[in-house]
């Protein structure tokens, strides 16, 4: 009874969603309809009320989705990636939504007030966004103010990087930059992400060099934390580029490995829209592919010592089995749910359930790298 009740209400909900909303949504700016559906998280996470009503008309619970990740339980696998909760204004509401963790940020050692406006546009046919925000953010110390003495119900995660200004583009200045953020949002965090891919900043991605990467994870360990920490990767990055970062990561206290952020690439077959902003990444179905490969080569390389979260055109259950299948621990979404509604997130772990009992899985740990484990 209740899962057909939850795949009944899913179905009312994505109708009306894709057929109404969206069309409504679709015709305005979406920054400002970003800010907007922010200013509802932030409402319905105000009161138990709300909460309630939220998680009657979009939560989803099943003990085949718990999992225990280097210490930390995560009632089920799908997150909210960073980027679209840059401040951690909506926490509260995130759990009500069917979310099993989410990440905020990324947060930067100085208020950040981004790239010039305009800086996100949607490929409506290519089911994709582009995204030019360059770290659009409070600064740690307003964050971490914010975060200070809250009791989170679902794992939260801060991605940290530099901030996006001429003088951080100077590798010693990003260093401490990053180590400022670093510390501030470790207090306040379940674990830390170390954003070292924005495409969208000053100076580009020095951090993908090996020798600088040793340089800031090495500054990074001089910091005292017992929490997890993880590197974002770049969906761009060859099979030689990410064999370097990978063999860095051994060498210092780095857990796991988020995979990916956005593409750059305008050659992608599946960019489908003939208008494409020529600054910016791209996220959703645009990157998927190229995000399956990061996740399947950096499993193949350190599924056995390190967690990988997959990150990148998941819109469907089967889109985050196949990650999961591919190596990821845990998985991690914005533009699917965009796209899809905000019952994609229940949807997406029923599905999961679905898929794991077809495949004789009792729990989602058991599917992590099914595909690709080597002998």
């Amino acid at each position: 009874m209740y899962e057909s009740w939850i795949s009944a209400r899913n179905a009312i909900i994505r109708f009306l969603y894709v057929n109404c909303l969206k069309h409504a949504f679709f015709r305005l700016d979406p920054e400002y309809i970003h800010d907007r559906m922010l200013g509802v998280g932030k409402l319905l996470g105000r009161f138990n009320l709300t909460r309630q009503m939220t998680a009657f008309f979009f939560g989803y619970r099943s003990p085949k989705l718990v999992q225990d990740v280097l210490g930390i339980r995560f009632e089920n696998p799908v997150g909210l990636a960073a980027g679209f909760d840059k401040n951690a204004e909506i926490i509260s509401t995130l759990p009500e939504v069917g979310f099993g963790f989410a990440e905020v940020g990324s947060i930067t050692g100085e208020p950040c007030p981004g790239n010039p406006k305009k800086r996100l546009w949607r490929l409506p046919k290519s089911k994709s966004l582009v995204v030019y925000y360059g770290l659009k953010n409070d600064g740690c110390e307003t964050v971490a103010k914010r975060l200070a003495g809250m009791r989170f119900r679902i794992p939260i995660g801060v991605s940290v990087a530099k901030t996006n200004n001429r003088a951080c583009a100077d590798v010693d200045i990003g260093i401490a930059d990053y180590a400022k953020a670093f510390e501030k949002m470790q207090d306040v965090a379940n674990y830390l992400t170390v954003n070292i891919s924005c495409p969208n900043a000053f100076g580009g991605e020095p951090f993908t060099d090996p020798e600088k990467l040793e340089r800031l994870l090495a500054r990074l360990d001089r910091i005292p934390t017992d929490k997890p920490v993880f590197l974002k990767l770049a969906a761009d990055l060859h099979h030689g580029q990410l064999d370097a970062i990978l063999e860095t990561a051994k060498r210092h206290r780095v857990h796991g490995f988020v995979c990916t952020n956005l593409t750059k690439n305008r050659d992608n077959p599946k960019i489908i829209d003939r208008e494409v902003p020529d600054k910016g990444g791209m996220s959703g179905k645009v990157v998927d592919a190229a995000s399956d490969e990061v996740i399947r080569h950096v499993y193949s390389r350190v599924g056995a010592t390190h967690v990988v979260i997959g990150c990148g055109g998941i819109f469907t259950a089967a889109d985050a089995y196949r990650k999961i299948r591919l190596g990821s621990t845990l998985v991690q979404l914005v533009t699917g749910m965009i796209y899809e509604g905000p019952q994609s997130i229940s949807a997406i772990n029923q599905g999961l359930v679905r898929l794991l009992e077809k495949d004789g899985f009792r729990n989602i740990s058991e599917a992590v790298g099914a595909d690709n484990r080597q002998g």
